[in-house]
């Protein structure tokens, strides 16, 4: 009986203790189901823990820029596949599609399989890494 509740127990706090960690990794601030394509210069590359970021300007209609805040996998997972800190610079020219915000602000979320060079050379070499 002791152990039954034991298990129980512990059950609970691994549940309760979880429970930040997922939202912590939620991705109900962006919108999955209007996929944004975007084309731009890199301002900054951040390959920081636990998310990677680009800072990307985008040329609006009306001509004016305006710097997104995109955020990508953690550096571990793009390791994986064959990124680096250096993969991409300031000044590079990019065109993917994100996952906006729902609040409409300038953001998103990318993925690799979703970014290539403006001119459509992949940003890393898939096939290198299959």
């Amino acid at each position: 009986m002791k152990r039954h509740l034991a298990e129980q127990l512990l059950t609970l706090a691994l549940v309760a203790a979880g429970g930040p960690a997922l939202a912590h990794h939620s991705f109900a601030m962006f919108d999955q189901d209007n996929p944004t394509e975007l084309e731009g210069l890199v301002v900054e590359f951040k390959f920081t823990n636990p998310h990677t970021f680009i800072l990307l300007q985008v040329k609006q209609k009306e001509g004016e820029p305006t710097t997104w805040n995109l955020e990508g996998g953690s550096p571990s997972a793009l390791v994986r596949d064959g990124w680096s800190s250096k993969t991409i610079k300031p000044g590079d020219e990019l065109k993917m599609t994100i996952w906006p915000l729902r609040s409409g602000a300038p953001g998103g979320a990318w993925n690799v399989n979703q970014i290539n060079f403006r001119d459509g050379r992949p940003v890393v070499d898939r096939a290198k890494n299959d």
